[in-house]
């Protein structure tokens, strides 16, 4: 019997004026019918144009050189017309996207979107279509599937839109559905439900799937094999189990050395990350923590309230007025939130999407005012009036991309603040940045660089020193790690790390990631519908969580092999 997908030497290259970029490099592979494999490597190792290729989605200046062959059920892709890859697409082979709205247009009815998908490979009437729509959330465990058809993909939440991209995907039951980090933004929880409803879906209909992370331990819950590519070639490949267990090659033991599970907490990570990162150097750095006396109440909040009331227009007044429409609904995002952090202490607040626990570190932060309650530090209020008072509570937030002017330099971005509040002078702004760049092990000679040509990983650390150059006494990291590749998140968990020892920072480690929580943090609060509703130290509430809700985001956490568990202690 033939396989299902056999790839022999295959070769993406980019053709720019600066050289050829050999994104996929000589990988050969084979999947056999309902087999599941994994395609796991960091950023930049060619999963992703793999997968791309694989679908014939290569866009110029990328080609798939001659002399590669990707054969299909017998029949070879490379070189294939458009007009028959059409017809494979979305009907033998289908793709989920790590982003659902690269595959739902938001200006179009979730019902509309499915009906597309299926007359593009068969006609169908208007009720066979609806029939069909229905059928296929249901099968992704969408709740009342027959008025979800009928919204818009912005009325679903971030995992409900990637189950109706699962559920189109798997419309027309393809014998190949390739996933391209599709849970990567997920909430613990929810990666653990799609996982567990894809594995299941792919064995029900017999379909093959290659599973494209940086996450080994997602790919080790749901794949057979197991395939590690670097610098866009495959290193390693073989049974999952084999693999994680015992690696033969370095890069695949570095990636797992470098995950919080294989470490005891607290311990500095290993990482291999390729990304160039130098050493820390905290010399000649001030601020007003270090040498600072215990404080067990240092950030205090109190009875913390935060209601979000939406604006009627004036057409939306009117009709309220009138009674012909109901006035907006208030969400209560944080609901009487009480909390303490001690002087250099790193306290973890995890909690679902939606849960207030991003709202709650906005407010810390003095970002974002609260509806009703206090917060302090070191006894002084962190905000006067609708205003944040003082440079004491910094933040770092998820994606520094965002977070950074692309129009400013590093040096520009890092410098303005520290200017701005009289830490230094104008003529003085150089050296002092060049300062806190290395204490992140950055190169200042890339200072007068710009965002965007620097990696994620590179980028977090830009982040982080921005922050540290206001002099902070506490931060607030808003899910820092949540997209970074495992070798560069480990070496931000061992700045974090750094810095808490060296300048005696107060940390809130906001994530949805409890792997990375259990190893940072020395206490945890678990946030649910605004509400606080469990703390106490790392080692209790991984040990023996008290609330079933808990319990259940403990469960939900993905195990990376068979003896990751055991180390980690939980």
């Amino acid at each position: 019997m033939t396989h299902l997908l056999n790839v022999r030497d295959l070769r993406t290259w980019f053709h720019t004026d600066r050289g050829i970029v050999r994104s996929v490099d000589g990988i050969s592979f084979t999947l056999e019918r309902g087999e599941v494999m994994g395609l796991v490597g960091e950023s930049g190792s060619g999963k992703s144009i793999t997968g791309f290729s694989l679908i014939g989605l290569i866009d110029r200046p990328g080609r798939i050189e001659d002399g590669s062959s990707i054969r299909f059920d017998g029949r070879e892709l490379v070189g294939m017309e458009e007009r028959q890859l059409r017809r494979i697409r979305g009907k033998d082979i289908s793709m989920v996207f790590q982003d659902p709205m690269m595959t739902l247009n938001p200006v179009v009815k979730i019902i509309d979107q499915i009906g597309m998908a299926i007359r593009a490979h068969e006609p169908a009437s208007d009720a066979e279509v609806r029939r069909r729509a229905v059928e296929a959330l249901a099968r992704v465990r969408i709740v009342d599937p027959a008025h979800k058809v009928d919204q818009y993909p912005h009325e679903f939440s971030g995992g409900m839109r990637q189950r109706v991209a699962i559920a189109i995907a798997l419309l027309h039951r393809p014998r190949l559905v390739i996933a391209d980090e599709p849970t990567t933004a997920l909430d613990v929880s929810v990666q653990a439900e799609i996982l567990k409803e894809v594995k299941s879906l792919v064995a029900e209909m017999g379909t093959s799937l290659i599973w494209i992370s940086h996450d080994l331990a997602t790919v080790s819950s749901i794949a057979d094999s197991i395939a590690v590519m670097r610098r866009g070639k495959i290193v390693e490949a073989g049974p999952v189990r084999r693999v994680l267990e015992t690696p033969e090659h370095p890069y695949t033991q570095g990636l797992l050395d470098a995950l919080p599970s294989r470490s005891r907490p607290g311990e500095l990570l290993a990482s291999n990350a390729t990304e160039a990162a130098g050493k820390m150097d905290f010399s000649g750095l001030g601020g007003a923590a270090i040498g600072a006396p215990p404080d067990p109440a240092f950030l205090e909040a109190r009875g913390v309230d935060k209601i979000f009331l939406a604006q009627a227009g004036a057409l939306r007044r009117f009709a309220i007025r009138c009674g012909l429409a109901r006035p907006p609904v208030p969400v209560r995002a944080v609901s009487s939130a009480s909390l303490t952090i001690a002087r250099g202490e790193i306290l973890g607040l995890v909690g679902e999407s939606g849960s207030g626990k991003s709202t709650l570190g906005r407010i810390l932060c003095g970002i974002t005012p609260p509806t009703d309650g206090r917060v302090t530090v070191g006894g002084a209020p962190v905000m006067d009036g609708n205003r944040k008072h003082g440079t004491k509570v910094q933040m770092i937030f998820q994606d520094p991309f965002a977070s950074l002017d692309p129009r400013r330099t590093i040096f520009q971005s890092v410098a303005e603040g520290p200017v701005a509040h009289g830490f230094c002078t104008g003529g003085e702004a150089r050296t002092y940045v060049d300062r806190w760049l290395r204490a992140v092990a950055f190169d200042p000679a890339l200072a007068d660089r710009y965002p965007h040509q620097f990696s994620g990983g590179q980028r977090q650390r830009i982040a982080i020193a921005r922050a540290l150059a206001m002099q902070p006494e506490v931060i607030i990291c808003d899910e820092p790690v949540a997209s970074l590749d495992v070798s560069i998140q480990a070496q931000v968990i061992n700045l974090l790390m750094e810095l808490r020892r060296h300048l005696n920072l107060t940390l809130l480690f906001i994530s949805h990631d409890l792997s990375v929580v259990h190893h940072l943090c020395d206490r945890v609060i678990v946030m649910r519908h605004g509400e606080i509703i469990e703390e106490g130290s790392a080692a209790q509430i991984f040990g023996a969580p008290k609330e079933a809700y808990t319990r259940m985001l403990l469960e939900a956490i993905p195990r990376p092999g068979f003896e990751t568990a055991r180390v980690a202690g939980i």
